[in-house]
């Protein structure tokens, strides 16, 4: 257990002194979230599950799609 508790501090008090690390730790954040969140909602919509109604013809229409 105490092995784990110095990597932790290590790490916590590495990110604690950073400058400009802090920064571009927040780009690299702000970026995820656009790329997961907003790209997701807004250009994969969820094509299954808005053009079959249940779980059967979902699973039909991908063997078919795979199998062609």
């Amino acid at each position: 257990m105490q092995i784990i508790r110095n990597i932790y501090q290590f790490y916590w008090q590495g990110f604690r002194s950073m400058t400009l690390g802090k920064k571009l730790w927040a780009i690299i954040l702000i970026k995820l979230v656009v790329m997961f969140l907003i790209l997701k909602l807004f250009f994969f919509p969820n094509y299954l599950k808005t053009n079959f109604d249940t779980d059967q013809e979902r699973s039909d229409h991908v063997i078919e799609q795979l199998t062609k």
